[in-house]
């Protein structure tokens, strides 16, 4: 059986990003540089107060970068263990974790692509996007869309960042739809699945990358397949 190294990490800094969910920048500790592709995940690792040793995989919402630095987008879960003790961490505390694992990443060569997302899905695209807008030479010439799921306004994880990066970047499109969005909402209404066609239209040049709950995942993929996508062109993956 394969032993994986096990990395200590310091909390940075965990900020709210609405009433149940925090953005957590940790700095990997004993390296200069923790190597990592956007879209992995790493194994947190963790004793539960019953002396039980409990693992949970986690996104990498941060792009890499030079430093030691990683990020997690997490979402309390009522009686859940895990994301609650993550969520609860002070600046100063440490946890352990193993990786970085997972191939759900940007798959070569480059397309036009779009990205869906709902909740903390958004955490692997965080890292993509942040990573591929961050040098001209990654993206000339492809178009970006990040098709983005919440239900109310305030759930929209991340919106200054994505809307500073529409701004600075003509081929990056963020669009926020709101299943329960309020009079004042401007913006797509809906479920992610009901304006994926309308992006990708007849095209099947594209990659599509899903990430989120199950059923989210199922009928995106499912409309691609209807409109004739070849199945390597559509990569996901499924939370719980």
């Amino acid at each position: 059986m394969a032993q994986f190294k096990t990395f200590e990490a310091r909390v940075l800094k965990s900020t709210p990003l609405s009433e149940f969910t925090k953005h957590i920048e940790l700095e990997v500790k004993g390296v200069s540089h923790f190597g990592f592709v956007a879209g992995q995940w790493l194994s947190v690792k963790t004793m539960t107060p019953d002396g039980e040793e409990m693992t949970r995989a986690y996104s990498i919402a941060s792009p890499p970068s030079a430093n030691g630095h990683v990020s997690f987008c997490l979402n309390r879960v009522q009686d859940g263990f895990m994301s609650n003790y993550l969520c609860d961490l002070s600046a100063g505390e440490e946890i352990a974790f193993q990786g970085p694992f997972g191939d759900f990443t940007l798959r070569p060569p480059l397309r036009d692509t779009v990205f869906i997302a709902t909740g903390t899905g958004i955490a692997p695209f965080r890292s993509m996007l942040h990573w591929l807008l961050a040098d001209p030479e990654q993206h000339r010439g492809h178009e970006f869309w990040l098709l983005f799921g919440a239900r109310f306004e305030q759930d929209i994880y991340y919106r200054e960042e994505f809307e500073r990066l529409a701004a600075e970047h003509a081929n990056f499109h963020f669009l926020p739809t709101l299943s329960r969005g309020g009079p004042e909402w401007l913006g797509l209404r809906g479920y992610v699945q009901e304006h994926l066609g309308s992006i990708v239209g007849a095209r099947a040049d594209i990659h599509a990358y899903i990430c989120g709950l199950d059923k989210m995942v199922k009928a995106n993929r499912e409309l691609l397949k209807a409109l004739g996508w070849d199945r390597t062109s559509i990569r996901y993956e499924k939370y719980d």
